[in-house]
């Protein structure tokens, strides 16, 4: 069963097991998130990584750019990546998402999803240096696309939300335990989209 997240809420936060979502479909103002969007998509060093998955290798179907307070890298599906300066446009968010979530973050990974061909496949963010139950914040710019949550061993437990245009995603508790989520690719023709997930690395 796939429930909708209901999108006429400005604020959501669903009752699941084993983990906490909460979602802000107007956590930055259209024209905040506009120009945001803008000057993230012209001056962002976007790089473009090989990943290997059951021993094969291919590009990985979105452009993305690391960036942190100090020099500390973040590992994930085989891939090193070594920091960017955290520039003060992103420390500006930074600052405005942990007075909103009570929470300090230290990193930034951007994604670059160029057309609905672009995607992130099933996955948890679970690595080590994000420590034992890590809180993400995850900031949508320009395009909709939807985000799909389903439970490891729950098989009823599945849900997706169409992430607005300025919206900021948080997952905490135990969610990266328990749970899968991506962002599917779509046929239909999609303008570009940026997604800014701030993390804690350790």
């Amino acid at each position: 069963m796939l429930e909708l997240f209901p999108e006429d809420k400005t604020e959501f936060s669903p009752s699941i097991p084993d983990g906490e979502v909460n979602y802000c479909s107007s956590f930055l103002s259209t024209n905040e998130a506009d120009i945001l969007f803008a000057k993230l998509l012209a001056t962002t060093p976007w790089q473009s990584d090989s990943i290997t998955v059951y021993g094969k290798t291919y590009n990985q179907p979105r452009l993305t750019s690391l960036h942190a307070i100090d020099e500390t890298p973040y590992s994930y599906s085989n891939i090193t990546m070594q920091p960017n300066p955290m520039t003060p446009v992103l420390r500006a968010i930074l600052k405005k998402i942990e007075t909103y979530s009570k929470h300090s973050f230290n990193a930034v990974l951007l994604n670059l999803y160029r057309d609905g061909k672009d995607s992130n496949g099933w996955h948890a963010d679970n690595e080590k240096e994000l420590g034992k139950n890590p809180v993400i914040a995850s900031i949508s710019l320009g395009q909709e696309r939807f985000f799909h949550l389903k439970h490891r061993t729950i098989k009823e437990e599945r849900f997706k939300l169409k992430l607005a245009h300025g919206s900021l995603l948080l997952m905490s508790g135990s969610l990266q335990h328990h749970w899968l989520h991506q962002i599917p690719k779509t046929t239909r023709p999609l303008e570009p989209r940026i997604n800014l997930t701030f993390r804690t690395l350790q």
